[in-house]
């Protein structure tokens, strides 16, 4: 991966909204955050800020994280992403959007870490980036070259590869880079200035404050903004795009080499077709499990087929014959069964 110079005396910020629920990854986010969603073995969020810092290449002094209720976003959560910034070498700061008002009102509920150099990033994508981030801009929109850009915010460039608008599903070809959700200021504390503007003047649309409005105040003001794109842009919106995004970076950790099944996998009479993911204490009895598959520590599975699957941890498969399929933790799947106990948004299909 390219690397870009790590000036003496510069320290970046990261910024985390993460306040969200994730109606749409339903039941698996009853329970668990969708940024703390295990893909390839990883919460989303882990894997998104880490390769958002392998990018920037400069030390990271602090990684505010805005969460949500302290009911659903406890005291486990923080602790885990208390060690994820200490992972970088950066202090964690926990903040919580306390109302559901926009990606601009959760900057804002991180008032206080808005100063100097600094990413935001929203986490419900990950990422395979190897670009440079252009020194000279103000700000930089993370995006990514679309096939379909209707279908997406995509930045609109003039002759000087600057960006100077912000078109949200054109119906008319404006470009093919989509906006993905990661942007990074020079000085953060000029979007904090803006967005204070856009709280002060009740600028809302569907009743949110959005960041773009914040981004179209900078822009109408000459700050310059320049496009970083991404290799890769993987959502985790619903079920289908997780499996999917799952086999992807399962892809990409076997390329780069990676160890991804634990030596304590028990194998009785069992394959693993790569790539796959299997955690700590799984067992494998008489099943072919792969490829694409990922599996959490504690799991038991008998008599199975699995492809193209995520399971979390702590769960017992029996007798199942699975494609695109997603089981959360602490879950018993018996592929001849007779009685059933399903929960909240739960899927047989």
């Amino acid at each position: 991966m390219k690397k870009i110079p790590a000036y003496a005396g510069i320290t970046m910020k990261i910024i985390v909204p993460m306040a969200g629920r994730g109606s749409r990854l339903r039941p698996h986010t009853l329970t668990v955050p969708k940024p703390l969603i295990p893909v390839a073995g990883e919460p989303i969020v882990h894997r998104l800020v880490k390769d958002i810092a392998k990018v920037l290449n400069q030390p990271i002094d602090e990684v505010a994280f805005i969460l949500g209720d302290p009911a659903f976003f406890g005291q486990d959560i923080v602790e885990s992403l208390e060690r994820l910034a200490e992972s970088l070498g950066a202090k964690a700061s926990i903040y919580r959007q306390d109302q559901p008002l926009g990606t601009g009102h959760a900057i804002m509920s991180a008032k206080e870490s808005l100063s100097g150099p600094a990413v935001v990033a929203y986490a419900d994508t990950l990422i395979k980036a190897d670009f440079k981030l252009d020194e000279k801009a103000d700000a930089v929109i993370w995006t990514k070259k679309v096939a379909n850009p209707e279908a997406y915010g995509v930045v609109n460039l003039n002759e000087n590869e600057e960006i100077i608008e912000l078109v949200e599903k054109p119906q008319e070809f404006v470009s093919d880079q989509a906006v993905i959700g990661i942007y990074y200021f020079k000085d953060i504390e000029v979007l904090k200035g803006k967005l204070q503007e856009v709280l002060e003047e009740n600028l809302m649309h569907g009743g949110e404050y959005q960041i773009n409005d914040g981004i179209k105040k900078m822009m109408a003001e000459g700050k310059i903004f320049k496009t970083g794109t991404v290799d890769e842009w993987m959502d985790c919106g619903n079920k289908n795009v997780t499996v999917e995004t799952n086999g992807k970076m399962l892809n990409f950790l076997k390329s780069d080499g990676e160890k991804t099944v634990s030596d304590s996998v028990k194998l009785e009479n069992s394959e693993i077709i790569e790539p796959c993911y299997i955690g700590e204490n799984v067992i494998l009895k008489n099943s072919t499990i792969g490829p694409n598959v990922s599996i959490g520590d504690d799991c038991v599975v008998e008599n199975s087929e699995i492809k193209n699957s995520l399971i979390q941890t702590n769960s017992s498969i029996k007798n199942a014959t699975l494609d695109n399929s997603m089981i959360g933790n602490h879950a018993k799947y018996d592929g001849n069964y007779t009685q059933i106990s399903i929960g909240d948004y739960s899927v047989l299909e």
